[in-house]
């Protein structure tokens, strides 16, 4: 990180870009909350950064998209990073450029950004590789479950156990996933139970749009035990997947308890996953067992088919595997 003159003064004449930038979006025309969740992301892309905007160099923004990898953000989310650092850098540009050069000697130049520190598309999402095979997530949480009855701190564990299967076993996204009240699990509705996801992933600017979403193989069991037994021992709060003063679990929060079990269970790099990468792996694992793919749709919360085709990724034996159950089945069919 380059060195830049008169530090508290870049800091104050910053904090004046932010505000204009903020009302900039109050002109244009932005709701209330867009401009709320705006304002906090881009708090969030400043706070990577030990100096104003015009100083950052190419280096410090690889060091951030490197550290939101680590942490496990979807690559969409990093996209929302750079995309608010780059709008961010361009508003000073254009606004301040000329005070900038007057007050602190430097030109706004390119802000650290090029064209080699760009995040993949979302049509390129596709090609990420599969989710962690059944055998591989059944063993962590083989592993996760063990850990329960010997953990210093019971109920953080206890807690993580169901938390961390609730996107597998349901399909939730981690944004979801902790907005979830206790009043949200239906345990006799339906055959197996429903959760209700009232803050559903928006579209555009249509709002967040709520489902239901069943609670598949077990689940019921598991978040009926976890009600019963594990969260009276947190603060009477709504939150279903709370932290120990009651409050909702941040979804950097949820990330960062998947990562710290990691760590505990070994789990060599090849071996590691996101909450994201849980949701769908249950998409892709229901598909394997034979859930059809508008159901698979259902159970995600996606508007198009295209973009459930791109979350379901079979393992590289579901070809044969389907081959033989199809050839099993013309066999029964004719011997009676």
């Amino acid at each position: 990180m380059a060195g830049w003159p008169f530090r508290a003064l870049g800091w104050v004449f910053q904090a004046g870009c932010v505000e204009a930038f903020a009302r900039s979006w109050v002109v244009r025309g932005f709701a209330p909350s867009t401009v709320r969740g705006y304002t906090t992301l881009l708090a969030r892309v400043l706070g990577r950064f030990d100096c104003p905007v015009w100083a950052v160099e190419v280096q410090d923004v690889d060091e951030m998209l490197h550290a939101l990898v680590v942490a496990g953000l979807a690559a969409g989310t990093r996209r929302q990073y750079l995309q608010m650092l780059r709008d961010f850098h361009a508003f000073v540009t254009q606004r301040y450029g000329v005070q900038v050069r007057a007050l602190f000697g430097v030109p706004v130049g390119g802000g650290g950004l090029d064209r080699f520190n760009r995040v993949r598309h979302a049509g390129d999402d596709a090609a990420v590789g599969p989710p962690p095979g059944r055998d591989r997530v059944e063993a962590f949480f083989s592993f996760v479950r063990s850990q329960v009855a010997v953990a210093s701190d019971y109920r953080a564990a206890a807690r993580d156990y169901a938390m961390l299967r609730t996107p597998y076993l349901s399909a939730v996204r981690v944004s979801e996933l902790v907005r979830l009240d206790q009043a949200d699990v239906h345990l006799r509705l339906g055959p197996s139970g429903k959760l209700h996801v009232r803050f559903g992933k928006a579209a555009n600017t249509s709002g967040p749009r709520p489902r239901w979403t069943p609670m598949l193989e077990g689940l019921d069991r598991i978040l009926a035990w976890y009600l019963e037994d594990v969260r009276p021992l947190f603060p009477a709060t709504p939150a279903l997947f709370c932290d120990e003063d009651g409050q909702a679990l941040k979804t950097g929060a949820v990330r960062d308890r998947l990562a710290r079990l990691l760590d505990l269970e070994g789990a060599a790099w090849g071996e590691r996953f996101t909450p994201h990468a849980l949701r769908r792996a249950c998409a892709t694992h229901q598909y394997e067992r034979g859930m059809d793919l508008i159901a698979v749709q259902q159970l995600l919360g996606h508007r198009h088919i295209a973009s459930t085709m791109a979350y379901v990724k079979p393992s590289q034996r579901f070809v044969e595997d389907a081959w033989q159950r199809a050839t099993d089945a013309a066999v029964r069919a004719l011997t009676g």
